[in-house]
């Protein structure tokens, strides 16, 4: 005859029980945990997701770039960030908007420079993130960015451009 024997392990809420015929209070105490783990909370908000880029008049040609304000990336985060910009495509878009003038179809993405500051220094963009700011951890840092845009009288033709720019908020 063979006898087998199992046994079971059951998970068990604690319970504590007072109980008394004196006078006397008796007390019962009962712990538990509480327990979390927190991972990476990133935020990125732009106070704008469109920059309406200022048409170039003759002087700007003759300068060779038009100056515009950017939007303000503001970062919140629970441990250090960095925060890249990136153009999303080497080139411009470029929709002809005028009968037998073609408008330009490579203008390059670097003809698009960026910097945290009015008057510079400016970068141009590529399709390489570039890391424009950094940070540890904050309840909302503000960065502001400032646009140049390149233009010359051969090459920038009557037309609708735009470029996509990225912002990419990043943990180390």
């Amino acid at each position: 005859m063979t006898l087998a024997l199992a046994a079971s392990a059951r998970a068990e809420s604690q319970t504590c029980t007072a109980q008394s015929l004196l006078p006397t209070p008796w007390i019962c105490t009962v712990n538990t945990t509480a327990s979390i783990v927190i991972g990476d909370v990133l935020s990125l908000t732009l106070s704008a997701t469109t920059t309406a880029l200022t048409p170039p008049s003759a002087n700007d040609y003759d300068a060779g770039f038009v100056a515009n304000t950017g939007p303000t990336a503001t970062v919140r985060a629970n441990r250090a960030w960095r925060l890249q910009i990136s153009a999303s495509t080497a080139t411009w878009s470029a929709v002809n908007t005028q009968p037998g003038v073609n408008a330009r179809p490579n203008k390059p993405a670097g003809d698009l420079l960026e910097a945290r500051a009015l008057g510079g220094p400016f970068t141009a963009l590529t399709t390489t993130p570039a890391t424009v700011a950094s940070g540890t951890a904050s309840a909302g840092t503000a960065s502001s960015f400032f646009f140049r845009t390149l233009y010359g009288w051969a090459l920038d033709t009557p037309g609708a451009y735009s470029l996509v720019v990225r912002f990419t908020l990043l943990a180390p």
